[in-house]
């Protein structure tokens, strides 16, 4: 890997990153006109049809097939279900804050990564755990004048999607990436088919333009992210995802009107600067391992 491939990578990350901000910009403004399995399903049909053209094209029908039919439709179910939280705490909560508490997600993995895993952490990655959790205190701030139990939707989102990335984790490195990537959003477009019926209501012309076009962006954002991959090591690359949760903050404020509070900009510092020193440690960790560098 050389530096152009490298600096390709993180702007093609940072693109990822605004990308998702806007799908997510789009989705809460949907969200005053239409159901909110409406609004998803809508995101997850027509991702689900221009990746099925993509991969159809660069791979024939082998993303259909898969060795791991079970772990598939779970992973698929739990990033639904992420989706699906995040998605009805935007409809009460700014979207700065919902996008912040959402990036707990590193710091609830390094705890699974211990529980189910078995993976040993230090002192230092304790502390960034606890730093994290403390950071998700000061934006939900439990108890507090003013709190909104609607954060708790995207603080479980977090949780879920977590655990969907373990999962991710799981089917890396195999021979099933075509079948992962179609996965990713096909099993929820089929659940969803059947859920979005009972509450469907008919959008109008320029609504629905809406609802392809977050099926569009999110495309963009997944192939953006799998792009910048392709030039860099994730492990290099994940904590310019960051740049999400700048940009839903620049648009919470700039499009929704929303005023931010002292504590969620400050618990937001926390949780990235908890984030990134978590992959500090993972990156110093695996270098160690490597013989690239001294003891921890």
């Amino acid at each position: 890997m050389n530096s152009s491939n490298l600096l390709a990578g993180i702007l093609m990350t940072v693109l990822a990153g605004v990308v998702f901000s806007t799908m997510d910009t789009i989705g809460k403004q949907l969200t005053t006109v239409l159901p909110v399995l409406e609004i998803v399903w809508g995101r997850y049909f027509f991702q689900t049809l221009l990746m099925t053209g993509y991969l159809y094209r660069t791979s024939g029908t082998r993303f259909l097939k898969t060795k791991r039919p079970v772990l598939q439709f779970v992973r698929g179910g739990m990033l639904l279900a992420a989706t699906l939280l995040m998605y009805f705490g935007l409809v009460h909560v700014p979207l700065a804050d919902a996008t912040s508490v959402m990036f707990f997600s590193p710091i609830i993995i390094t705890i699974l990564s211990v529980i189910f895993l078995k993976e040993k952490v230090g002192i230092h990655r304790i502390a960034a755990v606890v730093a994290g959790f403390c950071g998700v205190m000061l934006i939900v701030r439990p108890g507090a004048s003013g709190t909104d139990p609607y954060l708790l939707l995207p603080l479980a989102a977090a949780l879920v999607n977590a655990l969907y990335m373990l999962l991710t984790r799981q089917l890396a490195g195999s021979d099933e990436a075509p079948a992962t990537q179609f996965n990713t959003t096909a099993v929820g477009t089929v659940i969803l088919t059947f859920l979005v019926i009972p509450v469907w209501v008919t959008p109008s012309l320029p609504t629905f333009g809406l609802m392809v076009l977050i099926g569009f962006v999110g495309s963009i954002g997944h192939f953006s992210l799998v792009s910048a991959f392709r030039h860099a090591p994730a492990s290099l690359l994940s904590p310019f995802l960051y740049s999400q949760v700048l940009a839903s903050t620049a648009l919470s404020v700039l499009y929704f009107g929303d005023h931010l509070r002292l504590t969620t900009v400050l618990g937001t510092a926390v949780l990235i600067g908890s984030g990134l020193y978590i992959w500090w440690r993972e990156n110093r960790k695996a270098r160690v391992k490597a013989g690239l560098t001294g003891d921890l």
